[in-house]
């Protein structure tokens, strides 16, 4: 009789113990959850410091998540070919190179030339991400891999509440002072200067991340990982890309993963340009508003990291189709509020959000990939070029903020009708789940 899913062991399998690969594997979604939210306020950031549009600025999402889409399915067959160690010391590889690169980038001073620092960053995010979720999916027992996959996310949020931090206090305190409005009046040389000395301040923690990379880099390298997982080593791409589509599961899986990275960018990136102009409304001057308003995403953070704790408690007695579907409906609830509220209740909606999202991710990831078997490395991949929701659905909202104001309505508020429709797909998905 088999064991129900609350008494088998979570990292071990047939005797054989996973703790300390648990635990490596584990710090490097810390890595990249460091990397996706130093650079959700960049956005902001760089329309600041070249005078750009937020459309312009959310061309940092573009690229970012551009890197996640286009190496997914690369990232899939060399870790085919090879194995899952290898895909993340090619990954961890690239990530370094790219935060390096903000050096050069810098130098050269011009706004592609971090674009496509940022894009080979992500291309071995993309490599980090279609290793090391599938992973830790096969450190154990099959019956609670969800679970197992929720335990490692929940110190994603972690390495995000670490990158915000950094964002926060060591780029957007230091950058210069100078508004919108005031850097607009600037002439070219002044233009250049302050540029010059911003582009000195948002650079520092790349080039130290990066550093930090490569020593994780050289400590995986040296350490021996088991090869579980790996059985097969041949390609056989497009057969398996028929065998896993043809899965209704796994197909809808993909789509909903592509709406549900989409709204959790859009929720943490537009809560700067949300909260502005209704924290200067009590006084503040726009620097101080948007790092007060960064202050309320690292309470969002920290609110997602706990509740992804309490999601993973809760996953085992509830089934995951169930309870995503009932968090997605609370967020659908609280976007409306986000919608319809132009002070500071809109922007406690906001932060409330998060407590919905933690549970995401990982429990749709999971349930799609569930009895893919060795498969399940080319269902990673098609999963993270999912994330591509990331880079196509920020620039739409932003261009709705550009407008300003449809009617007397705030176009911000407005925008948040995208997010809202996002959940509304994975309360469906959520649905659809528990009916099989």
């Amino acid at each position: 009789m088999a064991k129900p899913a609350s008494k088998l062991s979570l990292l071990s399998k047939d005797g054989v113990s996973f703790v300390f690969p648990f635990i490596l594997i584990t710090s490097c979604f810390m890595l990249w959850g460091f990397a996706n939210d130093i650079t959700n306020p960049m956005v902001k950031a760089f329309s600041k410091i070249f005078r750009m549009s937020v459309t312009e600025g959310a061309l940092v999402q573009v690229a970012f998540y551009g890197g996640y889409f286009a190496m997914a399915f690369p990232a899939a067959i060399f870790i085919r070919k090879y194995s899952y160690k290898a895909g993340v010391l090619l990954g961890l590889g690239l990530y370094a190179v790219g935060a390096l690169l903000f050096f050069p980038a810098k130098e050269i001073g011009d706004y592609f030339a971090f674009l496509l620092a940022y894009f080979i960053l992500t291309c071995g995010l993309s490599f980090l991400e279609t290793s090391c979720n599938p992973y830790i999916l096969s450190m154990g027992p099959e019956e609670n891999s969800t679970q197992r996959l929720n335990l490692a996310q929940a110190f994603n949020p972690i390495g995000s509440l670490c990158g915000m931090y950094v964002a926060m206090h060591f780029i957007q305190n230091r950058l210069s002072p100078l508004s919108t409005a005031e850097r607009a009046t600037l002439s070219p040389e002044e233009f250049e200067a302050i540029k010059n000395y911003d582009l000195s301040v948002l650079i520092a923690p790349y080039l130290t991340i990066g550093i930090v990379i490569l020593v994780m880099f050289i400590l995986i390298w040296v350490t021996r990982m088991p090869k579980n997982g790996d059985k097969s080593h041949g390609i056989n791409f497009l057969p398996t890309l028929r065998r896993i589509f043809g899965l209704r599961r796994y197909r809808e899986g993909v789509i909903t993963q592509f709406f549900y990275v989409g709204v959790q960018i859009m929720c943490w990136t537009f809560i700067i340009q949300y909260g502005t102009p209704i924290l200067m409304e009590t006084g503040m001057t726009e620097q101080e508003a948007e790092v007060a308003s960064q202050g309320y995403n690292i309470v969002a953070m920290i609110i997602f990291c706990c509740s992804r704790f309490v999601c993973t408690f809760l996953l085992r007695y509830i089934n995951p189709g169930r309870l995503l579907m009932i968090l997605a409906i609370c967020a659908a609830f609280l976007t409306a509020g986000v919608i319809a509220s132009q002070n500071i209740t809109g922007l406690y909606c906001l932060v409330g959000v998060s407590a919905c999202m933690s549970l995401m991710f990982p429990t749709i990831y999971g349930i799609a990939l569930k009895g893919l078997g060795d498969d399940a490395k080319f269902g990673a991949a098609g999963l993270i070029m999912a994330i591509l929701g990331g880079s196509v659905l920020p620039p739409l909202q932003a261009k709705i903020i550009d407008l300003g104001t449809i009617g007397d309505f705030p176009a911000v508020n407005a925008s948040f009708i995208l997010p809202f429709i996002c959940f509304l797909v994975v309360m469906t998905y959520g649905y659809r789940t528990i009916r099989g």
